[in-house]
């Protein structure tokens, strides 16, 4: 795997400087948002899990649920496979993700492994399994495996300020959003950062409706 991996803030800041030559915009926008964060964070299989666990809730509801998976010791592989549809339920599972933590615990997924595989391989490891679907297996590139040209397309916050930053008529939907982003490339997860960034400084200017 010869991909460009991020390991700390100079990196996201050599990201963030060739951003700002390509394109006098990304330039403008930093000067808004100030140093971007670094954002890495562990790789393995509770990292995933706990991504499952905030799809479609609130950020409070899923660190209550989180909490209350980590109190009855249901972060690993081996305690979910284990665990009864009473357990999963106390810790306030749905049935829906109930079935994808234990896809998640099924497929076994050789997480140090992944840091070899370029990471269009590792996005389509990770999408195979029931519950994971392309954004969350681009986050985990990103932030997991510190990728440095990954890009969440159907991010609807990036999509956004992209719309904001690049003055489009319209938000990009996600076929348009791999167009736009492919102009970034080697830095698009910087890119990433930039926009979400810029997306809180753009609401917060605008008031959000």
């Amino acid at each position: 795997m010869d991909e460009r991996v991020i390991k700390g803030d100079a990196c996201v800041a050599e990201g963030a400087k060739w951003l700002s030559r390509f394109d006098p915009r990304f330039k403008a926008a930093l000067i808004e948002t100030a140093p971007l964060p670094l954002r890495l964070k562990p790789e393995g299989f509770d990292q995933l899990l706990n991504a499952i666990i905030g799809q479609q809730v609130s950020v409070a509801s899923a660190n209550a649920i989180w909490a209350r998976m980590e109190g009855l010791e249901l972060t690993c592989e081996d305690n979910i496979a284990k665990a009864s549809d009473e357990d999963l339920r106390a810790a306030g599972l749905s049935g829906q993700k109930m079935r994808y933590a234990r896809a998640l615990a099924e497929a076994r997924i050789d997480y140090p492994s992944l840091r070899a595989l370029p990471s269009n391989e590792v996005i389509k490891t990770l999408t195979q399994v029931t519950g994971i679907g392309q954004w969350t297996a681009e986050i985990y590139a990103m932030f997991s495996l510190g990728r440095a040209d990954v890009f969440a397309h159907g991010d609807l916050a990036l999509q956004e300020a992209a719309r904001i930053l690049l003055d489009l008529p319209e938000r990009p939907k996600e076929k348009q959003m791999r167009l736009i982003a492919a102009d970034w490339s080697p830095w698009r997860s910087v890119a990433a950062r930039l926009l979400w960034a810029y997306y809180r400084v753009a609401k917060s200017r605008e008031g959000i409706r």
